[in-house]
């Protein structure tokens, strides 16, 4: 009878999402353990806790965020390749907003210190948020009419804003890099509450999508139009609607990842700002056990997914792999992480961890 509690306990335990990519990240922290020393030594500094580990959980918030979103459009069975470029148009809104005058030929000369003062803003913060979120949310609602009733697919439709958002960020700000002096911005993403301040604004974002989703029948909606969107047409789900509000979504958190990452390097740069990350996100997502075909998600098992990246990256770093070389290794890691996840290696696990005469 207890091997065959356990047998139905490790069943469980290796069928939830969150099994591989927990697996994955331990595979990773063992290296550091024996490899990198010092990995895991923290330091509490003026109140701030320091240390590789906070870095990869900092590092990681943009694409934890990215990775958010990203699994409501692929759990429909799309996918948004735009949110890199969300990310910029983000940006130079925000900066633009905070700081207009800098796209002036000549100003006033009561005007060129102010400017460059860390407590001056042309708008106040709460309207800098708010625009740039609502403008980035337009930007996923746009996505989302193309896809749901453009019936046009979604890496094409998508692929319109990724190669269009750059060019229309570089015209928000007139081309110009738009430096941000501005502190209370800059605390967003470099402000520290013992952890860095990105963490919770990631926490607090996982949280209400994790209501959203699980706590009300837009989840199961969004899992059902993913498996098969014609069955839930029949069965009285607007499936329109459902992938209207994935994209939305995505578009929300890719502005909100805007912001953190504009805030860290204190710029505008629409040409780096989010440059690729859309592709982290969707190897997030699919670290995370979500199907590209869609179906069941798991959000917790994404963000841990962006984490698994992003420790990885660090881990490459530490050990002294040259930044150039990072894709090159990760493609390996990518090759990796698709055999893990074949039914012959979870099989596999599931049979060397049962133990004999379970079943029987």
């Amino acid at each position: 009878m207890k091997n065959i509690k356990f047998s139905l306990n490790w069943r469980s335990i290796t069928e939830s999402r969150l099994f591989f990519p927990a697996l994955v990240i331990a595979i990773i922290l063992l290296f550091d353990l024996i490899f990198v020393p010092r990995f895991f030594r923290l330091e509490l500094q003026e109140g701030h806790l320091y240390g590789s580990i906070i870095d990869v959980l900092r590092n990681g918030c943009t694409v934890s965020l990215l990775a958010i979103g990203m699994t409501l459009v692929i759990a429909t069975g799309g996918v948004d390749l735009s949110v890199g470029a969300v990310m910029a148009i983000a940006a130079s809104v925000a900066a633009l907003l905070m700081n207009p005058y800098v796209l002036a030929t000549e100003l006033p000369p009561n005007l060129e210190k102010l400017v460059f003062d860390p407590h001056f803003t042309y708008s106040p913060l709460w309207v800098v948020i708010l625009v740039t979120l609502l403008v980035s949310t337009v930007c996923g609602l746009w996505n989302g009419l193309l896809v749901a009733y453009g019936r046009i697919q979604a890496m094409v439709a998508t692929l319109i804003l990724m190669i269009a958002g750059r060019g229309i960020a570089q015209l928000i700000t007139n081309g110009v890099r738009i430096q941000i002096f501005y502190e209370p911005y800059a605390y967003i993403a470099n402000g520290w509450i013992v952890l860095p301040f990105p963490l919770y604004i990631v926490l607090f974002v996982l949280a209400v999508t994790w209501l959203i989703t699980r706590r009300t029948s837009i989840g199961m909606f969004i899992e059902s139009v993913g498996i098969n969107f014609r069955s839930s047409f029949f069965s009285g789900i607007d499936e329109k609607k459902i992938k209207l509000l994935a994209y939305t979504i995505c578009g929300f958190t890719a502005g909100v990842a805007g912001l953190i990452a504009s805030s860290n390097i204190k710029t505008s740069d629409a040409n780096s700002i989010g440059l690729t990350l859309e592709l982290d996100a969707i190897l997030a997502v699919v670290i995370g056990g979500t199907l590209m075909s869609g179906g069941r998600f798991s959000l917790v098992a994404s963000v841990v997914g962006a984490l698994v990246i992003q420790a990885m990256t660090t881990s490459i770093l530490s050990i002294g792999v040259a930044a150039n070389a990072i894709q090159a290794v990760k493609g390996v890691f990518v090759i990796f992480v698709i055999l893990l996840y074949s039914d012959q290696v979870r099989g596999f696990i599931r049979r060397i961890a049962s133990p004999k005469g379970a079943t029987s």
